[in-house]
């Protein structure tokens, strides 16, 4: 009887897997992915709970302990010329260096969505104007517009993520644009249309979806991009104000005492080289999964 059960249950049709599904099983078979997701992971974690873990308060001197080398008791990566704690530095600079990556990215995701839907759906003079002021903002050097506009506002949190987000929303508005333009032709958005689906539901329900896939792959590469755009801006005395630390104001303070103290140059590049990989390596499996050669 149990036999006869089990026969007919391998008989039934299967239930068809969603295409969600089959690009997460897709990213999953790439173990450096995997690994990058893990890591990522763990640094939003070790970031958002920086104020709990991090043995000290970041600005906290230490008199009396400065340049204690890595291994030291009570400071495991070792204490910096004001004898500051560097692995808490490198925790509170960590959530300092992801909160502006991602909040830059989302604020350029917004902006490229209203452009590049307006410009893509509507068409016409529309898109011309638009158009032409995304080729004006092309043309200038994203990262010099950035330290102009840095300079101009004053260092800051959010002057850097503004500074970020208005260097880097072009070339993702133009992306969206250009999926939104081949959509339009495409059966589907044809059959909604028949079905009585027009203006902006047929783009957010049809057209919007069908165009994450390369939107998503660009903000990947968009976060680390902005990380390391963040840390520019400190080596160049342009990022956060003090005493809120940077990966970049780290390396910027250290360097100058490398070849007597390399340690405090070499946690903070290790860690950022670290999480940078980590981004790239979920980039590159989201972009194999939403290949389309592979669908």
């Amino acid at each position: 009887m149990t036999t006869v059960e089990t026969n007919e249950d391998a008989a039934l049709p299967s239930r068809p897997r969603s295409e969600w599904s089959r690009r997460w099983g897709r990213f999953l078979r790439n173990r450096l992915a995997v690994l990058g997701l893990v890591i990522v992971v763990v640094a939003c974690l070790a970031a958002v709970t920086a104020p709990w873990i991090a043995p000290y308060h970041y600005a906290t001197l230490g008199p009396g302990d400065e340049f204690l080398r890595t291994g030291s008791p009570g400071h495991p990566m070792g204490t910096d010329i004001l004898g500051r704690d560097i692995l808490s530095r490198l925790l509170y600079s960590l959530r300092t260096a992801l909160f502006i990556a991602i909040v830059a990215e989302l604020l350029s995701l917004i902006l490229s969505f209203a452009v590049g839907l307006l410009a893509g759906y509507k068409g016409g003079k529309i898109d011309q104007w638009l158009m032409a002021g995304t080729d004006v903002m092309f043309a200038f050097p994203g990262y010099l517009f950035a330290v102009l506009l840095v300079a101009v506002l004053g260092r800051s949190t959010w002057a850097v993520i503004l500074a970020l987000t208005v260097g880097s929303w072009v070339g993702l508005s133009r992306l969206l644009r250009a999926q939104i333009l081949k959509m339009k032709s495409l059966e589907f958005v044809e059959a909604g249309r028949a079905m009585g689906a027009t203006g902006w539901t047929l783009v957010i329900r049809y057209m919007v979806p069908g165009a994450m896939g390369p939107v998503l792959v660009s903000s990947s590469f968009g976060i680390p991009a902005n990380m390391l755009a963040e840390s520019g801006l400190a080596i160049l005395g342009l990022g956060v104000a003090p005493p809120m630390p940077s990966v970049g104001t780290m390396i910027n303070d250290g360097y100058q005492f490398v070849q007597s103290y390399p340690h405090l140059i070499a946690w903070p590049v290790a860690v950022f080289v670290l999480i940078m990989l980590a981004f790239t390596w979920v980039g590159d499996g989201v972009r194999d999964a939403f290949d389309v050669d592979e669908s």
